[in-house]
């Protein structure tokens, strides 16, 4: 038997529940894969409790976009795909679970190199990341700007932004300076007189901005700090980006989403897999909790200060 988590309402982590049911068979032109961890994004929570639309629930819905695992069963005619391959799971539909279904071009080889949590940890983090730092067009010898340098989205910033030639300024709590250090990042602490610090840290400027905390303090940070709006970006104030003049991307904004867009994510997986072969990229998992504790896991989620990823491991 396999293993999901299953939730017949919006609300509260309490909705979600476990249940079993039998290991689904591939689909035309899919491939199941067998979980070995699953990763927690903050937008499972807000799928969670209706704050991204609402699900139709004449059945039970699943949760979760990234995972990590081994393919046991491939439909016919798939090519590409084996079973007994490792791979990276994003982009798929119901990960928190022992088997999930995916097709091949939401699967990515998982390097030796990357436990199969730290796999689970790169889906929308890396994918986020490395988009909107595409789309702002951050480039060599320009410095980028960060706030919320310290989640997952925010580490692969930093990395990313590293490997493209950029310097990163990132804000976050003093507790987390030193990680941003060891990622690259110049650390600067929130609070009164985020503005002197921020300039202190950078004297020649900034050329983009990223906000990943989505306070007042950061959005009025960026834009006083960033002469070009159009180079500055929220992944957390969706809503109010188009009144800022500032911009966005979401899978729950259709409009500024385009293929391009969906094209980078997938990319920046990818990427991230690969620089991680390389020794260089790092995913830092701050805490595991059993599949069954999914609604532990998007508690802690919710907190709003967990450091890298979270994962659930069936």
């Amino acid at each position: 038997m396999a293993q999901f988590i299953r939730y017949t309402e919006h609300g509260g982590p309490e909705v979600l529940t476990p249940v079993e049911g039998p290991v689904p068979d591939p689909p035309e032109g899919g491939v199941v894969v067998e979980v070995r961890a699953a990763g927690v994004n903050p937008v499972d929570s807000k799928i969670r409790s209706g704050r991204r639309g609402t699900r139709d629930f004449s059945r039970p819905q699943g949760l979760g976009a990234d995972a990590a695992g081994v393919v046991v069963a491939v439909a016919d005619g798939v090519d590409g795909v084996r079973p007994g391959d490792e791979v990276i799971v994003h982009g798929a539909s119901g990960a928190y679970a022992s088997h999930v279904v995916a097709t091949p071009d939401q699967l990515v080889p998982k390097p030796a190199e990357l436990s199969f949590e730290q796999g689970a940890a790169l889906g929308i983090p890396a994918g986020t990341a490395y988009q909107v730092l595409r789309s702002l067009g951050l480039r060599e010898g320009e410095t980028l700007l960060l706030h919320a340098g310290s989640g997952g989205v925010g580490q692969a910033a930093i990395q990313f932004a590293r490997t493209f030639g950029a310097r990163v300024v990132a804000t976050a709590s003093p507790a987390n300076h030193d990680r941003l250090r060891e990622l690259g990042a110049v650390p600067v602490a929130y609070g009164p007189g985020l503005v002197d610090r921020l300039r202190e840290a950078a004297p020649d400027g900034y050329d983009v901005a990223l906000d990943g905390a989505g306070t007042d303090e950061a959005i009025e940070a960026s834009l006083e700090l960033v002469p070009d709006r159009d180079r500055v970006a929220t992944i957390v104030r969706m809503a109010d980006a188009a009144d800022l003049g500032i911009r966005t991307w979401s899978g729950a904004i259709p409009s500024t989403m385009g293929p391009e867009e969906v094209r980078l994510r997938a990319e920046g997986v990818a990427e991230a897999a690969r620089l991680a072969a390389e020794g260089r990229f790092e995913v830092e998992i701050s805490g595991r909790y059993p599949l069954a504790e999914a609604a532990d896991a998007q508690r802690e989620s919710e907190d709003g200060h967990v450091r890298g990823k979270l994962v659930l491991v069936p």
